[in-house]
């Protein structure tokens, strides 16, 4: 017998492997936050900010304040009632000890401490604890100063009283540990969003961030989110550069079945939906059964009134009636779902999707009565939201008809191709790869200087519509966008889901999204992946669509080209090769390299700098797009940086 096959064979209860305590965590850090990278890292901060906001649902907070420090490392504190520190009973250990070293554990298993929680798992705090290298915990009860401190899970020192105090509440102190994230700094906007986010969430809770790391000006960030009426100013927020066909929102606030319920809703007149789903706080991404309660208590509410009140007429042509779909109420409507749930059923420790059947109908039912009410008492807003829902039934039959078209002319071979298109070689999707280009000028480079085996080429004439405003049939009818998909092969519409992208014929497997580095090349590129946001979102998920990102500068010596992709790339390179008999050229456009600069700057697989665009924080995007209403808008950079992940993926 071999020595391998005797070693199989000698599986016994020794080659079981037990991990205690907090080592599981350590070991499979990702199946508790998600990730080890820049959103699990963030994830850390928002676990201890739930505990503090929990507290606030309880009706024992009111002050919340996060610090970020100049080594990366994050302190939380609040003034609820302070973590308990008597002797745990059954652990025979204090009990700040047993919450921050003990998965499961915590005061959101015992209902009378908790009506509602966010940390439903009980493995929060203590997940922090385990992935820092470093905790201090201080507890201020009783008129005391509490303190322990930890390192990788493992306390130090047992619970140990160290001052006075007339302050109460819970500081926490962490720094994430090196050895288990990719990412070692925090992201200040990141983090505020979701402060702001909370601060709207719960009404009359102040939420304070402040950055101690100091700016490249010397100044630092902070700043402090309160808002007395909640989630109308939430909605007011995600909708300023929206134009509304509402004087106020539609505010819904009660309880049904015994979950409370708030919502806050309106009508714009942008042709997007704008849904924020929330659960005890969480950001439910996905969904779940409060959201399709909500829908279909819009939806029934909406058309029984219209159909009631023989609203549902054509604006094109006299007499005829309209039909209408669950979509079509949806167009231009912007809202936020806000439910608390005493024990929330979530798909994963994650928490993007809720599975509790009684929320829908308790949801179904609030909105319902609440908007039939609204309706009746306002009659002229609920003939502008009819006439809206019309105007999305009559463009989502236009748009069929349109992309129906597009459909026809879509095939894998080359017929019926956009004339500008300068395809590559090779039939195969997943090494071909296409090029969209700012303009004639920088296409023609990149025409000359690709790889035409496996590179596809197709300029685009400028800013593309910007769907966000426009509406689906607009959008279809739009020759730019028709020749996208065209290009890709791909069309909408497929036998499980009309609304679904067909990506069966899709041509090539890296998308790429190729502009100038300067102010109208970012208003392209937000532009580009709005489009994708909105239409392909299926392409973004499966990690297709990627940003090219070409050089800002050549510092040129002699012979010696040296290109920079950023400032400080500029700097380096300057101090490499000295000041004198220099060249530094800032390139404004793509349309100033030659066919060879870019190829090796930008095209090179070898080379080349992609960003690869991904939906990791779709709320965060939604932000993003919710300003985007209009080409003077100016672009956001911020979607492009915090929402594509930097990398040499080629290298």
């Amino acid at each position: 017998m071999s020595e391998e096959i005797k070693k199989q064979e000698d599986y016994s209860a020794s080659n079981i492997t037990v991990l205690e305590g907090l080592e599981a965590v350590r070991v499979r850090p990702a199946m508790y936050i998600g990730d080890v990278n820049f959103r699990g890292m963030h994830h850390l901060v928002y676990e201890v900010v739930d505990n503090s906001i929990d507290e606030a649902l309880a009706g024992f907070c009111t002050k919340i304040n996060v610090t970020i420090e100049e080594d990366n490392s994050i302190t939380v504190e609040d003034n609820g009632r302070g973590i308990p520190v008597d002797m745990h009973e059954k652990e025979h250990r204090s009990a700040l000890e047993v919450v921050m070293t003990v998965l499961h554990a915590g005061g959101k298993f015992d209902k009378g401490s908790y009506k509602v929680s966010g940390g439903l798992h009980g493995v929060g705090v203590s997940c922090v604890n385990a992935l820092s290298d470093h905790m201090t915990v201080q507890v201020f009860r009783d008129g005391k100063v509490y303190q322990q401190e930890y390192s990788k899970g493992l306390p130090l020192y047992a619970v140990k009283e160290i001052g006075t105090t007339d302050k109460r509440g819970t500081k926490v102190h962490f720094h994430p540990d090196p050895s288990i994230f990719t990412v070692s700094e925090y992201d200040y906007s990141t983090l505020s969003n979701r402060l702001r986010e909370l601060a709207y969430l719960n009404k009359g809770i102040e939420l304070n961030i402040e950055d101690k790391r100091p700016l490249d000006d010397g100044t630092f960030q902070k700043d402090r989110f309160f808002s007395e009426n909640g989630l109308k100013d939430f909605l007011h927020y995600l909708d300023a550069n929206r134009q509304s066909i509402m004087p106020e929102p539609i505010y819904i606030e009660g309880e049904k079945q015994g979950i409370p319920i708030e919502i806050a809703l309106q009508y714009n007149t942008s042709f997007a939906e704008n849904l924020h789903s929330y659960v005890n706080n969480i950001n439910t991404h996905e969904g779940g059964t409060h959201l399709t309660g909500f829908r279909s208590g819009l939806t029934r509410t909406l058309k029984t009134y219209a159909e009631n009140n023989k609203l549902l007429i054509s604006s094109r042509k006299k007499n005829e009636v309209i039909e209408v779909s669950p979509e079509d109420f949806r167009q231009g409507l912007t809202a936020v779902i806000s439910v608390k749930v005493a024990e929330p059923q979530f798909e994963g420790q994650t928490k993007t999707k809720l599975g509790n059947t009684e929320v829908r109908g308790a949801v179904d039912k609030a909105v319902s009565e609440m908007l039939e009410a609204y309706l009746e008492e306002h009659p002229e807003e609920a003939k502008n939201i009819v006439r809206k829902i019309v105007v999305a039934a009559e463009a989502r039959i236009a748009a069929f008809k349109a992309s129906e078209s597009v459909k026809r002319s879509t095939a894998f071979s080359t017929q019926g191709l956009p004339g500008k298109l300068a395809d590559c070689q090779s039939n195969d999707p997943s090494e071909c790869e296409i090029y969209f280009v700012e303009g004639d000028s920088a296409g023609g480079s990149a025409q000359t200087g690709r790889d035409r085996r496996f590179q596809a080429i197709l300029p685009l004439k400028g800013k593309i519509l910007n769907v966000e405003k426009a509406s689906v049939d607009r959008a279809f009818d739009s020759e730019e966008i028709r020749n996208i998909y065209t290009a890709l092969g791909v069309h909408k519409g497929t036998a499980e889901d009309p609304k679904a992208l067909n990506t069966e014929k899709l041509r090539y497997h890296k998308i790429i999204i190729m502009t100038d580095a300067d102010v109208d090349g970012a208003h392209i590129d937000t532009l580009m992946l709005t489009f994708f946001f909105r239409y392909m979102p299926e392409l973004i998920e499966n990690g297709y669509v990627y940003l090219a990102t070409p050089p800002l500068y050549l510092v040129k010596k002699g012979n010696r080209n040296i290109y920079c992709w950023t400032e400080e790339d500029r700097i380096k390179a300057l101090e490499e090769v000295g000041d004198k008999g220099i060249h530094v050229q800032r390139y404004k456009g793509l349309g100033e390299m030659n066919p060879d600069q870019l190829w090796e700057t930008t095209m090179n697989p070898a080379n080349r700098q992609l960003r690869q665009v991904t939906i990791d924080n779709a709320a965060s995007a939604d932000y993003i797009f919710s300003m985007l209403m209009g080409d003077d808008v100016p672009p956001r950079r911020e979607f492009i940086e915090k929402n594509a992940t930097y990398a040499n993926i080629d290298a």
